[in-house]
C-alpha cells in the first residue's frame, strides 16, 4: 500500500514539473532603419522614429523578458541614433541588438563608436533565458563594409573571390559571412546547450532560408555546423524587409517584416516561447503564426 502511495505522490510530482513550464515573451523588431533621408524602395526612413514609438508603447504595455532589434537600426549616419536611442532606451525590459549591414554605413571611423552606443561590448554573443540559450550572430563579421581590421578584410577577400564562380543569388556585396573563428564559437555554445540541456534560438540579421538574394555567404558551412545539433529550434533575422518563413530540419527559420517599410504602415512582434510551442503575435504587417517546437 506504501509503496502505492509514493508512486502516485512521484506521479504526481511528475506531472506537475511537466506541466508548471513557466513561459516568457519578448518583444521583437527588425529594420527599424532610421535616417533623415528621402523616400527608396518604399523605406520611408523619416518615420521610423515614431513608428518606434508606437512599437515601444505597445511592448510596455506587457511584461516582457527581452526586447531584441534584428539588425539595421538606423541607416547611413552615427547621428540617426540620437533620433531613436532615447526611444529604445525607454523600453521597460532588457533589451538587445543585432549588428545589421546599414549599422556600419556610418564612415569607418564611426564603426567602433557605433558598437559602443548601442551597448555591445562583443559583436557576437549568447544569453540564457530559461532552458533557452540565444546565440547572436554577426552576419557582417566578413564583409566589404563591417570590418575593422586588415584580418578581417583579408578573410573577405578569400571567403567571396572562393565562392565568386559558384553563382550564388545570395553573394553580394551588402550581405556577409560568419569567421571560422565565429564558427569555431558557436560550436562550444551549442555543445554547452546540449550539456545543459538547454533549446537554442539564433539571432542574426541576415537569413539561412529560404535561398534568396540576402542569404549569408557561408550558410551552407552554418548548416554543416548545426545539423548534429537536436536542440537548435529556431533561427530569427531580418535584412528582407518582406519577410519570409521556411521549416527545414525541425528548425522555424523566420524574418520579421522591416519596420522602415511602406508609406502608413509598421512591423513588430511580440513572441510567446511556451513549453513546447512558440507564439508569433504579429502587429500591423508583421503576421501572427504558431510555431510548434519537435
Amino acid at each position: 500500500m506504501k509503496k502505492i502511495i509514493v508512486l502516485t505522490i512521484l506521479i504526481g510530482i511528475i506531472s506537475c514539473a511537466k506541466t508548471n513550464y513557466s513561459p516568457f515573451k519578448i518583444g521583437v523588431i527588425a529594420d527599424c532603419q532610421y535616417c533623415n533621408c528621402d523616400v527608396k524602395w518604399n523605406r520611408y526612413y523619416k518615420k521610423a522614429p515614431q513608428r518606434l514609438k508606437e512599437a515601444v508603447t505597445t511592448l510596455n504595455k506587457d511584461s516582457l523578458t527581452y526586447t531584441i532589434h534584428l539588425g539595421d537600426f538606423i541607416d547611413r549616419n552615427i547621428r540617426s541614433l540620437d533620433s531613436v536611442l532615447p526611444t529604445w532606451n525607454a523600453l521597460n525590459a532588457k533589451t538587445y541588438h543585432v549588428l545589421g549591414n546599414h549599422d556600419f554605413d556610418v564612415g569607418a571611423t564611426n564603426k567602433l563608436r557605433m558598437l559602443n552606443k548601442l551597448n555591445l561590448k562583443n559583436r557576437y554573443y549568447s544569453f540564457v533565458e530559461k532552458d533557452w540559450r540565444f546565440i547572436v550572430l554577426d552576419g557582417n563579421d566578413l564583409s566589404f563594409y563591417g570590418t575593422t581590421t586588415k584580418k578581417k578584410e583579408q578573410q573577405t577577400d578569400s571567403l567571396f573571390n572562393l565562392l565568386e564562380g559558384k553563382d550564388l543569388p545570395y553573394l553580394k556585396k551588402y550581405n556577409g559571412a560568419l569567421s571560422t573563428d565565429q564558427l569555431n564559437w558557436i560550436r562550444k555554445e551549442l555543445d554547452e546547450a546540449v550539456s545543459k540541456k538547454q533549446k537554442v534560438g539564433f539571432y542574426c540579421h541576415f537569413p539561412i532560408f529560404p535561398v534568396d538574394q540576402h542569404n549569408i555567404w557561408n550558410r551552407e558551412q552554418f548548416l554543416s555546423l548545426i545539423k548534429p545539433y537536436k536542440n537548435v529550434k529556431v533561427f530569427f533575422n531580418g535584412h528582407n524587409h518582406a519577410g519570409a518563413y521556411q521549416f527545414v530540419d525541425n528548425v522555424h527559420y523566420l524574418t520579421f517584416k522591416g519596420m522602415v517599410d511602406t508609406e502608413n504602415t509598421s512591423a513588430f512582434a511580440k513572441v510567446k516561447f511556451d513549453k513546447d510551442t512558440i507564439f508569433i503575435e504579429g502587429y500591423q504587417r508583421e503576421p501572427s503564426r504558431k510555431l510548434v517546437i519537435k
